[in-house]
């Protein structure tokens, strides 16, 4: 199948031809929540390239970074590590196989979400030189040490988090979780810290830690709760419990939203 290009005001989308309705409602959606995101951040990315793979392997080899993170990743939150970025690019399985990898309605929009989450990565690096783009080696390294930073504020920002409850409840009924969450957890779980950050502080206070150019992120995360890592610690993991229920959650603008059912 061949691949061809569909464009709006900010992105380019490409992708093979029979995606083209799918990916005329990805670059539209996009628009809306760079619109969102421009409120949030001074800085946005201009004429992003957004790859919609239709296969995995397409994507692995594409982004492989993103490969090898998934092999790491608790089963529960594998199927939601669907994309990633890189300079100027969003890479993303496209919305066919999205939906194909859906275990229901919650999961389903939770993975037609992933190049808004994407995007917010890009975004988030874009305004923050600690992290990529550029890859350089301080910048990986800053992913490696404190992979929930990326993680949690592009899942929150996206919206992903009210629609993640069922993946949450089977990764805590895994074991106990380590704070902040590890590479093993901080793609499912990661979002939650951003979302009771807002529920505290508002989205504001999530975008100024997502784009703070610490060196040592959990001090950034002390200073953005007022509060210290053990504190920090207690009052996410209860948050957790209620992320797990079907229970009233925050969306980008900080409003409460029911997850569906």
């Amino acid at each position: 199948m061949a691949w061809v290009e569909t464009t709006s005001l900010s992105f380019t989308a490409r992708h093979e031809a029979d995606h083209e309705q799918d990916a005329v409602a990805v670059l539209d959606s996009l628009e809306e929540h760079r619109n969102r995101l421009e409120r949030l951040f001074g800085q946005l990315p201009e004429n992003v390239t957004v790859v919609l793979h239709d296969s995995a392997l397409q994507l692995a080899l594409a982004q492989p970074w993103l490969a090898a993170s998934r092999r790491l990743a608790s089963p529960a939150g594998r199927r939601y590590m669907s994309g990633w970025y890189a300079q100027g690019e969003v890479h993303s399985l496209a919305p066919a196989r999205l939906r194909e990898l859906a275990g229901g309605d919650e999961s389903r929009a939770a993975l037609l979400l992933t190049p808004h989450r994407a995007y917010t990565m890009l975004v988030i690096g874009t305004n923050n030189p600690m992290l990529p783009p550029p890859a350089r080696p301080r910048t990986v390294l800053q992913l490696l040490r404190a992979p929930w930073l990326l993680e949690g504020a592009a899942q929150f920002l996206a919206g992903q988090v009210p629609l993640l409850r069922a993946a949450i409840a089977t990764r805590l009924r895994g074991g106990r979780v380590r704070f902040p969450p590890d590479r093993r957890d901080a793609p499912l779980l990661a979002g939650t810290l951003f979302d009771l950050l807002a529920r505290e502080r508002g989205p504001e206070a999530c975008a100024r830690l997502a784009r703070q150019p610490s060196k040592h992120p959990l001090h950034a995360l002390e200073t953005a709760f007022g509060a210290g890592e053990h504190e920090i610690a207690s009052r996410w993991r209860t948050h957790l419990e209620r992320a797990a229920a079907p229970a009233a959650h925050v969306n980008v603008l900080g409003e409460p939203v029911e997850p569906r059912t």
